[in-house]
């Protein structure tokens, strides 16, 4: 199983304000290309997501600790083997950071070595593309690769 993490700061945001963003999944197609589509649903959400030549789809369980400030989503049913991780808002002097995790297998293991590494690249631009677009100044943390590939797709 691969494990994918990326953190944005967010300097002036409050906790609070950067949970209720990113809880709204439906607005994910519009601040990133590879998401075709999200549906959301009271404790759930259907995904559509370009991938290679094709739609990876899925459908997951996602549960909100307001308090906590963490989302955590688990797929029910789709196209990975394994598909689940959370969201982490994290309170600090400045602000905010938003603390992303998600581990996923294919269950194809002839092609790890191809998909796998494809797959976390695209979750993480994803990520890092949708929290930059819901909030100015969002910055990426310690991942240079990951801030070289926003800076040369012009976000």
């Amino acid at each position: 199983m691969r494990s994918v993490h990326v953190a944005l700061d967010l300097p002036g945001t409050d906790p609070e304000t950067a949970f209720d963003g990113i809880r709204e999944f439906e607005r994910y197609p519009d601040l990133a290309p590879d998401v075709r589509s999200v549906v959301a649903h009271d404790d759930s959400s259907d995904w559509e997501v370009y991938f290679r030549n094709g739609i990876l789809r899925w459908t997951e369980k996602d549960t909100e600790d307001r308090e906590q400030r963490v989302i955590t989503f688990a797929q029910d049913d789709g196209d990975f083997e394994d598909f689940g991780g959370e969201w982490r808002v994290l309170p600090q002097d400045d602000g905010c950071r938003i603390a992303f995790r998600a581990d996923f297998d294919f269950g194809i293991p002839s092609l790890v070595g191809i998909l796998d590494p494809v797959a976390e690249r695209v979750i993480k631009e994803t990520i890092a593309r949708v929290v930059k677009g819901m909030f100015d100044g969002a910055r990426v943390v310690d991942d240079e690769q990951l801030t070289r590939a926003l800076a040369a797709a012009g976000v």
